[in-house]
């Protein structure tokens, strides 16, 4: 990279731009859950078959990720972000246009692949922007994707309420977000590598370093990916509910998860992140327990928006522990964004499968007892909490790509 410095005021607005990705990268997850129950029923699958096919966006996830380092290496980051957040809200329009099981599973492939690449990318620019600025703010970045999904869930429920056609309502939705999305790019940090730079290798395993904390970020991501595709499910088939009171129940379990986690800073700041995770670990698994035993919608909801409590800030948490462990922060990363995307990938056909061997409500009891893992083992974040001055640099330089 040059030695040329970005202006501080430019990072800041480099800050508010990677926010604006996040939340636009959020809008298109919760455009897409709310509307699982119209997919599954539009290309008429049962709940085993809705997770298989649910599996295939992390599965996509998994192999495309690796390709977002090496993409940002030959585009630039800036670049590199434009193209990868743009693929993610087209590929919005593929599952609801799937009329059966495999057709489905194909644009779930390409769906988890693209978002994969994207979450990669907004990730990294939001390290290096935290690390310019010297403070915390990737709760507050993931926040924005919680409050970009909850705007997303929110239009799907009321074109659920309305019972609109889900490829209408996603080809809106893609299209706005795409321009959206290349419209907050314009103003992120523009890193490049130098001409001499060895690009990223293209697959690589999870450091040591990146396993434990991953652990924790597994448990964090299965019960988010459980009752972001199927609480809508679950108060539709257990508990009977209107299709939009069901997908409105998405929405509460992302409303939590955004109030969460745009005030998980402070609350980090306060009480460091072993102490949050502990506290978030107990609210989620009392949300699951109310899942559980719920007999009526309104405790059922009550429950998912507390596990959404719970585990807001965990995956960010997990993120900021890697960025400051081991000898090598970029590995890390990518070695925790791998175990939580596996996780991603287990979750809803684990779910789905456990389902039709049992039912939904045996499948939330093993959401629950994951999410007691993260009260029992968040005490290895607190490596990460010992290095946190190592990005308390509010006067570093900020290279300028340009030459």
């Amino acid at each position: 990279m040059s030695a040329v410095v970005y202006e501080r005021r430019d990072v800041r607005r480099a800050r508010y731009a990677v926010a604006a990705v996040f939340a636009v990268h959020g809008a298109v997850t919760g455009s897409f859950a709310t509307r699982v129950p119209w997919i599954q029923d539009h290309a008429q699958l049962s709940a085993g078959q809705l997770g298989l096919a649910l599996a295939f966006p992390a599965i996509g996830a998994s192999v495309a990720m690796p390709l977002a380092g090496y993409v940002s290496h030959r585009l630039g980051a800036r670049t590199a972000m434009r193209v990868l957040i743009a693929l993610w809200t087209l590929a919005l329009i593929l599952p609801s246009l799937a009329p059966n099981l495999w057709t489905l599973c194909a644009a779930l492939f390409v769906y988890g692949a693209t978002a994969g690449m994207a979450d990669v990318a907004m990730n990294a620019l939001g390290v290096e922007v935290e690390a310019r600025l010297g403070k915390s703010i990737m709760s507050g970045l993931h926040g924005m994707w919680s409050a970009g999904a909850l705007v997303g869930s929110a239009a799907g429920t009321l074109a659920a309420h309305l019972g609109s056609d889900a490829r209408l309502h996603h080809a809106l939705a893609a299209a706005t977000l795409t321009v959206l999305g290349l419209v907050a790019c314009q103003w992120v940090l523009d890193i490049r590598a130098t001409e001499d730079e060895e690009p990223p290798p293209r697959f690589a395993l999870p450091p040591r370093s990146a396993l434990l904390i991953g652990a924790v970020g597994f448990c964090a991501v299965f019960a988010e990916g459980a009752a972001l595709d199927w609480s809508a499910v679950y108060l539709r088939d257990e508990l009977a509910t209107s299709a939009g009171l069901a997908a409105a129940c998405t929405t509460g379990f992302m409303l939590t998860m955004a109030v969460a986690r745009l005030v998980g800073d402070a609350v980090v700041n306060r009480f460091g992140a072993v102490r949050t995770v502990r506290a978030s670990g107990v609210l989620a698994a009392l949300g699951g327990v109310l899942i559980v035993v719920a007999n009526h919608p309104a405790v059922a909801m009550a429950g998912f928006a507390l596990m959404g409590l719970g585990i807001a800030v965990v995956v960010p948490l997990c993120f900021a522990a890697a960025g400051r462990s081991g000898s090598n922060p970029s590995l890390a990363i990518a070695g925790v964004a791998t175990i939580t995307y596996t996780s991603g990938l287990i979750a809803p056909s684990a779910i789905g499968g456990l389902a039709q061997l049992t039912s939904l409500v045996v499948s939330f009891g093993l959401v629950t007892v994951l999410a007691c893992g993260l009260a029992v083992f968040a005490g290895v974040l607190r490596a990460g909490e010992g290095d946190r001055a190592r990005i308390s640099r509010p006067d570093a330089a900020v290279p300028d790509p340009k030459p």
